[in-house]
């Protein structure tokens, strides 16, 4: 499961950032490439787009399921409409871009058509939430045999199984499960990130990964919550301008916010160290001297026999240590033995 995504170019221990610009370049070729470039300076794996055509996605009567106070169009169709003008000359030339700043392309397709068109360009495919039930489009990404990432958002265990299964059926063999909440903005009462935990436990032999809808906070921690719980693949909105009206700039991070992700990560992935429990380095003067060693309580003469009352532990552990004092009773001094004495294996017989 893990050839495309963690390859020995891809450590395995850091997560592959996706860079969802989305439709947040407005049509503007321009614009599109500006965000590939500030995400490629941020250090994203990727930067993903949406590749649809409004008539194709939505009926002229499908309404709005986003907060009407951050994007007013109550229409799916009106807003798709809206940023729905790139063709296959633009997506070849943003991937074209993308390579030049060695950053990988990649785009959701959202019909059939946007599958094959984008082919030539992708290492991997998307597939939105939304469409996690739409067979005819599983089953057009699968025959295409490259690895998929599944967001699962509004969706349920077997709704997921089912999905994974029949991209399977139909050639796929590589499935990262993203855990997704299908809501824009995502408030973070509602993040739900130990979800990631319980598709581990269910999805053993797939990559588990993220995909964010919640505002940016401080130190990303919702992104770097993520992959503490076992995300490798993290994808998130990806704008210049946060403050800018519609669409999906309101919760979408900036290169700033994405910096501050991976400042955040390597320090936590600091703290965090080894995953195996053991002596470190540093701990070995503490071990020696916070340590206690089996200590003579009173003046032993030499040939004395040894009894408990003559025996205490005290620090540092130098010398004997107090797992062997039942070993010690009954032992004869060698010499004579002062209180205080730190006792060794050469002071009795």
């Amino acid at each position: 499961m893990t050839k495309y995504f963690f390859s020995k170019k891809k450590s395995k221990f850091f997560p592959y950032i996706i860079a969802e610009i989305g439709v947040n370049h407005e049509c503007s070729l321009k614009k599109a490439k500006k965000l590939i470039d500030l995400a490629a300076l941020s250090g994203a794996s990727s930067a993903k787009f949406q590749t649809y055509k409004a008539e194709k996605l939505a009926s002229k009567h499908s309404p709005a399921y986003w907060d009407m106070k951050k994007e007013k169009t109550s229409s799916q169709y009106v807003l798709f409409k809206k940023y729905d003008k790139f063709d296959y000359y633009h997506y070849k030339e943003l991937y074209k871009h993308c390579k030049k700043k060695k950053i990988e392309f990649s785009s959701t397709p959202f019909d059939e058509e946007a599958v094959d068109f984008l082919n030539p360009f992708l290492k991997f495919f998307k597939i939105a939430s939304a469409d996690i039930n739409n067979l005819p489009l599983l089953k057009k990404v699968a025959s295409k045999k490259k690895p998929v990432i599944l967001s699962t958002g509004a969706s349920n265990i077997s709704e997921i199984k089912f999905a994974v299964n029949y991209l399977k059926k139909f050639g796929c063999k590589e499935i990262v499960i993203m855990h997704c909440i299908l809501s824009y903005p995502t408030i973070d009462e509602n993040a739900n990130l130990d979800m990631i935990s319980h598709l581990k436990k269910i999805f053993p032999n797939n990559i588990i990964g993220y995909s964010d809808h919640t505002l940016p906070n401080k130190n990303m921690i919702n992104l770097v919550t993520a992959n503490i719980l076992g995300a490798q693949v993290i994808e998130k909105h990806f704008t210049n301008n946060k403050k800018k009206k519609g669409n999906d700039h309101f919760h979408s991070m900036d290169s700033s916010d994405l910096k501050e992700f991976f400042k955040s990560y390597k320090k936590i992935k600091q703290i965090r160290g080894k995953n195996k429990k053991e002596v470190i380095k540093c701990e070995l003067q503490s071990r020696r001297y916070a340590r206690r060693s089996i200590v003579i309580s009173k003046d032993i003469k030499k040939g004395e026999s040894i009894v408990k009352s003559f025996l205490t532990t005290k620090r540092p552990g130098t010398g004997l240590t107090p797992n062997l004092i039942d070993k010690i009773i009954g032992k004869k001094a060698k010499k004579n033995l002062k209180s205080d004495h730190v006792l060794k294996w050469s002071d009795i017989k």
